[in-house]
């Protein structure tokens, strides 16, 4: 049994393709009845491994209320405006202010996250002044709820410092506090204590939230707290699943603008985000406008990589914030910080910095092979000087590490070094179907192409539409095409929590105990299979602007496979006729299969009461051959996977 709205209480106790435009409402294909599709598998291209993979940004709580499990919003009290001495939002009271009392006082014990929260009790067990049957504390609501599954063990941590003992009661119960459903009691008889355990959540209907008020003394401290469901990582498991699911081959993390911030003060710093939790003072993240603890630090993102059987790529600061930059002259801090983040992920454990990723529980480097210096920082004035400075510094330690440029090459030559140059673009659905040919005329020689951030926004967008996925889809069989060039791409954002929606459409929609994929991420699962794959020459005859088709080979699970993609952006059915030569072997009907993603509406969306309303059917084919006849349906992407014999 899943809550989806649940606080945690504390009581104080006793203490290849057409080039012509198209329009979405055109109908400039209403006679096109037929289309002949001609594959040459004697012919083909290989596309890199890396192809496809994801881009995680710390972005509509993505991962502070996302993807990172945490339970406990705030956790240090520092949340919130920074210049304050009262950063506890969303922690409340229990009891008025004639029983307690709350403030944040700079006593913490530990040196990088210095805020605790003072109680002072006013009430008593007896007297004028008698303290709630239920007793006084804080609550905490989560990430606008919290997910306490039954049966379910939870590992609780937290710092208490008092003068005298302390009867504590922690408790989980529903969001209006009329049930409890799992609770535990916690002594302290010493003044400097911590307490780190278990309880299980066993929701009941007929209980209610209390605690004893024995002992209690007049004034105790809580320094910090955490809360996880014990699981793998760190990582929410339902989260976590989808991205397993798509296969990624890279990950790009953690911005984006995250990593640059308005002001340098707030850009991602990862030295302040590795080591044990209760150490990392955390951050506010001011482009997208809250506060994250960075539970899911640099560590945690490399860690997400390597479970994820995905190339991590780390994209850092160049000195270079929205609205402030460092002076070329004095940027050799930033580069030194970037050569020991490389030596943390990719050192021997002997290593200065890789004995501290040891030290935290992994001993065996990480697979590191791209960096990525600054995002969006290009013609900025001090963008070229602190370029090179970064450039020339890692080259020189680590000449294998593929070092990523944020200027775009695709249509000019790059006034610097390069392995890769970034490509951005966010646009309609008719100009991203249009982008289908970006990278036909880019230069073959130079750096190559990584689309770390495509999608389609705006009106035809949604929180994500089918035609969304359609136009999207067609972007990527043009960079199929051109990956010869192209080495990456990547959707974005990844992930929104739909109660700080900052950014639309995403890939993956979630509350605190739902989640869903948009059409747009199952798109990406047509994709999976490209990464190192070949790339078939092809010829489509047709007089449709709307179809586009593709084909590649590719091997899974020991069989080998020939797939069609065929991307029908048009309002009307299309007979296509395939044809195939210059394949090894023959096509095994057996095992072959179509997938196709479609639905009634153009603009019909996932939802947390339909998630799977737009999601790819699949079905076999009982007549698979070399050459076939396929009905494609309008406003669809179809994939036909045949078995080879």
């Amino acid at each position: 049994m899943a809550w989806s709205a649940l606080i945690l209480c504390f009581f104080l106790g006793a203490c290849c393709v057409s080039a012509r435009q198209i329009r979405v409402n055109a109908a400039a294909d209403a006679n096109q009845t037929t289309a002949e599709f001609f594959v040459d598998a004697s012919k083909s291209q290989p596309m890199p491994e890396t192809l496809f993979g994801i881009f995680f940004e710390e972005i509509n709580h993505a991962g502070s209320g996302g993807l990172w499990a945490e339970l406990v919003s705030n956790r240090g009290f520092e949340a919130e405006n920074q210049d304050t001495s009262m950063n506890i939002t969303p922690w409340g009271i229990i009891g008025d202010e004639s029983a307690l009392t709350v403030s944040t006082d700079d006593s913490s014990c530990f040196e990088k996250n210095k805020i605790a929260l003072k109680m002072e009790v006013l009430c008593d067990s007896q007297g004028d002044n008698i303290c709630p049957v239920g007793g006084v504390g804080v609550y905490n609501p989560g990430f606008w709820g919290m997910n306490i599954e039954q049966g379910k063990t939870y590992n609780i941590v937290f710092y208490v410092r008092s003068l005298g003992s302390v009867n504590m009661s922690v408790s989980f119960t529903s969001a209006d506090g009329s049930q409890t459903l799992a609770t535990t009691n916690v002594v302290f008889t010493s003044c400097k204590l911590d307490k780190d355990g278990d309880f299980s959540g066993s929701p009941s209907n007929g209980s209610t939230r209390k605690t004893s008020t024995d002992n209690f003394p007049k004034s105790a401290f809580i320094l910090n707290l955490c809360l996880f469901l014990l699981q793998g990582h760190g990582f929410r498991n339902d989260l976590a699943q989808m991205l397993v699911d798509m296969k990624p081959r890279f990950m790009r993390f953690p911005g984006g603008c995250f990593v640059e911030g308005a002001v340098m003060k707030n850009a991602f710093m990862w030295k302040n985000t590795i080591g044990h939790w209760e150490e990392r003072p955390g951050h506010y993240g001011d482009v997208w406008n809250y506060w994250t603890d960075d539970g899911m630090g640099y560590l945690e993102f490399l860690q997400l990589s390597e479970d994820l059987g995905a190339q991590p790529i780390w994209v850092f600061n160049m000195g270079i914030a929205h609205n402030e930059q460092i002076n070329t002259n004095d940027v050799q801090p930033y580069v030194q910080d970037a050569l020991d983040g490389i030596e943390f992920a990719r050192g021997d454990k002997n290593s200065t910095w890789g004995s501290k990723r040891a030290a935290l529980g992994h001993p065996e480097p990480f697979d590191l092979r791209y960096v990525a210096i600054g995002n969006e920082d290009c013609g900025k004035p001090f963008f070229r000087g602190n370029y090179i400075k970064f450039y020339d510094a890692i080259k020189l330690a680590y000449p294998d590490i593929g070092i990523i440029s944020n200027c775009d090459g695709s249509n000019r030559i790059l006034q610097h070094p390069a392995d890769f140059y970034d490509f951005h673009i966010y646009t309609d659905a008719n100009n991203l179907f249009n982008m289908i040919h970006q990278f036909d005329r880019t230069s073959r020689v130079g750096p190559r192409a990584f689309v770390s951030e495509y999608a389609v926004t705006g009106d035809d967008a949604g929180m994500g539409s089918l035609l969304a996925s359609l136009a999207e889809a067609a972007f990527l069989l043009g960079i199929e095409k051109n990956s010869d060039i192209v080495s990456m791409a990547s959707y974005a954002p990844l992930f929104v929590n739909t109660n700080d929606i900052t950014w639309k459409p995403d890939a993956i929609v979630f509350n605190s105990h739902q989640a869903y994929g948009t059409p747009s991420y199952w798109m990406q699962h047509f994709f999976i299979d490209s990464g190192g794959a070949n790339f078939l020459t092809s010829t489509l005859n047709t007089t449709s602007p709307s179809l586009i088709a593709s084909a590649i080979t590719y091997s899974a699970d020991g069989k080998n496979f020939l797939k069609i993609k065929v991307v029908n952006f048009g309002a009307d059915e299309v007979k296509l006729n395939i044809s195939v030569a210059g394949l090894d072997g023959s096509i095994n009907s057996s095992g072959s299969t179509k997938t196709i993603l479609t639905s009634d509406n153009l603009m019909d969306e996932n939802s947390f009461d339909n998630p799977n309303k737009v999601v790819p059917r699949r079905s076999i084919i009982n007549d698979a051959a070399m050459n076939m006849e396929v009905a494609v349906p309008p406003h669809s992407f179809t994939s036909y996977d045949l078995l080879r014999s």
